[in-house]
């Protein structure tokens, strides 16, 4: 099979049928053999009701329906695991992604052999200040963090070969990062297509301002586990000993300074009078828990890779 379509959507009644006709009318203008998936998340419209029937008069389309709401990022890999087509495209289902940009997207993973191929939207027609401004500066962040050199993470199209879906685990709210995802697996060759955006047709955005928050969080977990998932002793234990060393020279200039003043009968008060202790005790006590996290992590990693190399031996052995 050419394509695979997986479409996450929630109370989007009014634009299925539409969408799903204007993607009938690319794959056979192409003679792309196709399957749809419309992932229902939770919608409290007819939405199930419309997948359920356009499933029932073409076989192409197929559905998965949450009982509530889970996120997009689920939904996506409900849709992935299923994905069977050589190229998957992702897109939104509110119609604000042209089905017209399949055969593009397909033919830069097909014939330039990119891995992942993100859309930007370069002209939007959102609110300026709503989402255009918000949604510049969060680019920006994740440029800044990843290394990729992607203007419009965000973009709900985007085409992948079906390995790369296979590899990536979209989990909470990652599903604006699986270029990064698809990076940190060792999927490097990710390009960006300049794609058309819609103006909205039906209903209203189902985002608010709390996932430029959520993103934001997302990007810094991203950035942790690229950066010092497999080493986090190197990040917490130069933080604890760094810290450690910090209280304890503070501690030591402490204990001098007050045996300096003693024996030259200079007044002086209590080591435990003094604000500065209990700083430098602080910071000690930190700079320690920082070091046993870092510890902490090596162990379970530990734990994990033996337990990895125990079942490859095993498999081997038989």
């Amino acid at each position: 099979m050419n394509i695979s379509v997986v479409i996450p959507l929630l109370n989007e009644e009014e634009s299925l049928q539409e969408l799903y006709a204007w993607i009938a009318r690319v794959m056979q203008a192409n003679n792309y053999t196709y399957e749809v998936f419309f992932i229902d998340d939770g919608s409290t419209d007819r939405s199930w009701e419309i997948i359920f029937d356009l499933a029932i008069k073409h076989e192409e389309v197929k559905g998965i329906r949450f009982l509530r709401n889970y996120g997009k990022s689920q939904a996506l890999h409900a849709g992935f695991k299923k994905a069977i087509g050589d190229v998957v495209i992702t897109m939104d289902a509110d119609l604000q992604d042209s089905p017209d940009e399949i055969p593009g997207l397909f033919k830069l993973i097909t014939e330039k052999d990119f891995d992942l191929v993100s859309g930007w939207k370069k002209k939007r027609y959102d609110s300026v200040i709503a989402k255009n401004i918000p949604s510049k500066l969060f680019n920006w962040a994740a440029r800044r963090t990843s290394g990729l050199k992607l203007h419009d993470f965000n973009c709900g199209l985007k085409a992948y070969k079906n390995i790369v879906i296979k590899n990536v685990d979209v989990y909470g709210e990652m599903h604006r990062y699986i270029p990064v995802l698809a990076k940190n697996a060792g999927f490097g060759n990710i390009g960006e297509q300049v794609v058309q955006h819609q103006a909205r047709k039906y209903g209203k955005t189902k985002f608010g301002y709390d996932r430029f928050i959520n993103g934001f969080l997302d990007l810094i977990t991203i950035w942790f586990l690229s950066k010092f998932g497999k080493r986090p002793m190197h990040l917490f234990g130069a933080l604890g000993v760094m810290m450690f060393m910090i209280g304890f020279a503070a501690a030591g200039y402490i204990g001098i300074t007050k045996l300096y003043k003693l024996a030259y009968d200079l007044p002086a008060i209590l080591v435990t009078k003094n604000p500065w202790f209990y700083i430098s005790l602080a910071t000690m006590i930190i700079g320690t828990q920082f070091f046993l996290a870092g510890f902490l992590g090596e162990i379970i990693l530990r734990s994990k890779r033996d337990k990895e190399r125990y079942k490859i031996s095993e498999t081997e052995n038989v």
